[in-house]
């Protein structure tokens, strides 16, 4: 069975919520009628076709493009949790509740990853804390920007310390945070959406990785499954690079990047990426690393599955990027779950 790991999906009541608001974040349309997202970025966002599927279109398509089990997650460009949070948290509420009803209607079918509001860190953790009660929610998806570097993510402490222990799933997407002074800026005066879409994004999650492989943040966090994106932005093709600095910078004897990285305790995704790229993933992670992602897309499926087909791995290997590596991070969530669960029921009081 296909696990789709990167499947974006927005259930209706946000987007009946992003369509009535008036300011960002909003869904709007143009004098065409076509619809767009307005996030305040210095972009409008073009809308996906089935980006906002009722369940059973989901399922039509996941069994039209081979996909068995998704990982359902909202996408970080909807930036509701950026706002106020006595407004994110109603809605990060609503979307967990909606993930949750789906899995729990088909829980062969979906799992689910909770949004968090992201200007109150207690709010955050409530939120994560009562998601990972629900059915089918295995963990959370975060904000990028937050693991450029570790002081960064000292605001998601509380959070990774829950998900450890619930051997939960976080999944970090790239983002920006809101009311982030520090942010990498860029110009976007010409070729906006090259710049941003690929090339912003790649840089980005390649500062997540070093931030989670090359410092040890994850160090007091051993049960959680991290997972980054796009195979983990550009890592793949500049670890030769970096070992190198490593040997001139250091000397002969200075322990490698690319020890660090395949050691790590994460997974990437191959969304986006092609065969060649797969493939270097593989030799630099490890097959037992990389897991399928569609960005929730009936065109992603079908360039990732074509992707992994092309590359020129094993068979075996193959086979752990569609389903095995997955498989195993979500029995681990769930299994997780069930214990954090049953711990809280025996700390209870009777009634």
């Amino acid at each position: 069975m296909v696990i789709d790991m990167h499947a974006h999906w927005v259930p209706p009541v946000i987007t009946a919520a992003l369509r009535a608001r008036r300011s960002a974040p909003m869904i709007a349309r143009r004098p065409n009628g076509e619809e767009y997202l307005d996030n305040g970025g210095p972009i409008p966002l073009w809308l996906p076709e089935g980006f906002d599927d009722d369940v059973e279109t989901r399922l039509a398509k996941m069994d039209q493009g081979g996909v068995g089990h998704g990982l359902l997650s909202l996408a970080t460009q909807y930036r509701i949790e950026w706002l106020p949070t006595d407004q994110a948290l109603p809605l990060c509420r609503a979307f967990n509740d909606a993930v949750s009803q789906a899995c729990e209607s088909h829980p062969d079918r979906f799992s689910g990853l909770a949004v968090l509001p992201a200007l109150d860190a207690n709010s955050a953790l409530a939120e994560f804390e009562r998601s990972m009660s629900l059915p089918g929610i295995v963990g959370a998806l975060l904000i990028g920007d937050a693991f450029l570097t570790v002081k960064r993510a000292e605001r998601y402490q509380d959070i990774l310390a829950a998900a450890n222990d619930r051997n939960a799933i976080l999944f970090v997407h790239y983002g920006q945070l809101p009311d982030d002074q520090e942010a990498p800026q860029v110009d976007t005066s010409d070729s906006a959406f090259v710049r941003i879409v690929t090339l912003d994004f790649q840089a980005r999650l390649s500062s997540n990785m070093v931030t989670f492989c090359l410092t040890d943040l994850l160090k007091d966090y051993p049960n959680v499954t991290v997972m980054s994106h796009n195979l983990g932005g550009n890592i793949a093709f500049e670890i030769e690079r970096m070992d190198h600095r490593a040997l001139i910078d250091q000397g002969p004897d200075a322990p490698l990047p690319s020890k660090r990285f395949r050691d790590a305790n994460i997974l990437v995704d191959c969304n986006s990426l092609g065969a060649r790229a797969i493939e270097l993933a593989t030799a630099v992670f490890g097959a037992d690393k990389v897991v399928f992602g569609t960005d929730g897309s009936m065109f992603g499926a079908q360039w990732s599955l074509d992707a992994i087909r092309d590359a020129r791995i094993s068979d075996h290997e193959k086979q752990a990027i569609l389903e095995l590596n997955a498989a195993a991070a979500l029995a681990r969530a769930r299994a997780g779950a069930h214990h954090a669960a049953r711990h809280v029921m025996a700390r209870t009081p009777s009634q």
